[in-house]
């Protein structure tokens, strides 16, 4: 059996312009001190990751301790935020239409095919090995919808606040045969319409 952990990252600074580079908050930082604790007692192979650094930031440490090194793909990243993307109802648009997207925006059905293709590769190459994978929250959620496809936006909403959040997939091949749901810390995640609600 292959295992995946997959971690969504902690705490951005939600006010940083540049998502590629957004860093942590140092409330953030703080709290993946769970990854590294969470991993600690585990045999694991290897790092994969988004290369956003938030994702990176958020495993480093545990992939330090075991003297791994974080291997990138860009097909991980997050979802491509277009023109006033960051809201509730584009949300839910979304995830309503998997090929909607606002302008210059990714719907959700593109974000799940490269997802999907990084991981398939990524089974395929670990073969009943232990492996983590640094992602975020849209990105995961396509993954986990792929596998049960009545995973939707409230179950998408469940997850939004959970920085970081580490949940277990596991494989016999390419076929997923268990899912579980380990640890998280709870911070707001802000968007536009959270602001409406103050």
């Amino acid at each position: 059996m292959t295992k995946v952990y997959f971690v969504r990252h902690a705490q951005p600074e939600h006010d940083w312009k540049e998502d590629r580079i957004r860093p942590l908050t140092e409330e953030g930082k703080k709290d993946s001190a769970i990854v590294l604790e969470f991993f600690k007692d585990k045999k694991i192979d290897a790092f994969y990751c988004s290369p956003y650094k938030r994702s990176i930031d958020t495993i480093a440490e545990a992939a330090a301790f075991f003297g791994k090194e974080i291997i990138t793909d860009e097909r991980l990243r997050e979802r491509e935020k277009g023109l006033d993307g960051n809201n509730h109802g584009m949300f839910q648009k979304r995830w309503a239409d998997h090929e909607y997207h606002e302008e210059s925006g990714e719907s959700i059905a593109t974000v799940q095919r490269r997802n999907m293709e990084a991981l398939n590769e990524i089974l395929s190459d670990n073969t009943d090995k232990e492996i983590v994978i640094g992602t975020h929250g849209t990105a995961l959620s396509t993954i986990l919808n792929f596998y049960d496809n009545s995973f939707g936006c409230e179950d998408f909403l469940r997850i939004i606040d959970w920085m970081p959040y580490i949940i277990e997939l596991d494989f016999e091949g390419d076929k997923l045969v268990g899912k579980h749901e380990h640890c998280h810390v709870k911070k707001e995640f802000k968007c536009k319409q959270r602001a409406d609600k103050k």
